[in-house]
């Protein structure tokens, strides 16, 4: 019971961490992930919230991983998008509301820093190896579809939600390839020691 306890907080506060840190890209505004420059451009577009968008797309893609792959759909992973796109929300509409960066400085910083904690909360969610995200679920379920490997099944997920962040506007720039290439480094970095305090917890 405590070992699985550990685990649902590591869940948790991974992906309120996660939410923290796609909040702190969308406010730098030097460019975001493709995923969420997508999420971004439709609210410019269609309105509703980033967070309702990460849920909307979240479900779609639950259902269409669950088509490519040939498998039941991921229901638990409902609870994963309602709780990023809940707190995406939450730090959006009321932490940041009124935060304006006019100093390139401080944007760099601001960006910088929410990568690094991205990759922080990518860590610590990830350990419990409970239901993933489901924009890395549709990566899984490209390679087992089609045999492909991990790099280029990342690399065609990134390139549909890039093409769709275009064609709806969506925040794409300097941001976006600062993320692409250190978003990977800083999960390698950070997942061994998220896994050393997670099983030290469980083991004590």
């Amino acid at each position: 019971m405590k070992t699985f306890v550990i685990k649902v907080f590591f869940f948790l506060v991974g992906l309120i961490i996660i939410s923290f840190g796609i909040s702190l890209t969308i406010n730098a505004d030097l460019g975001v992930g493709a995923w969420d420059a997508m999420n971004v451009g439709l609210t410019n577009t269609f309105g509703l919230t980033v967070g309702n968008w990460v849920i909307i797309i979240g479900a779609i893609l639950i259902l269409t991983n669950a088509l490519i792959a040939k498998e039941k759909p991921d229901f638990l992973a409902v609870i994963t998008i309602v709780i990023l796109g809940k707190f995406i929300d939450f730090w959006l509409l009321n932490v940041f509301a009124d935060l304006e960066l006019t100093q390139m400085v401080f944007q760099i910083i601001t960006l910088v820093g929410g990568i690094f904690i991205i990759a922080v909360g990518v860590a610590c969610y990830l350990q419990p190896k409970f239901s993933l995200n489901p924009v890395d679920n549709f990566m899984v379920a490209l390679q087992k579809r089609f045999g492909l490997s991990l790099t280029v099944s990342k690399t065609l997920t990134e390139g549909v939600a890039l093409l769709l962040a275009i064609i709806f506007g969506g925040p794409i720039g300097i941001g976006t390839i600062i993320i692409l290439v250190c978003i990977g480094p800083f999960i390698q970095f950070l997942d061994p020691k998220a896994e050393k305090v997670m099983n030290r917890l469980t083991s004590s």
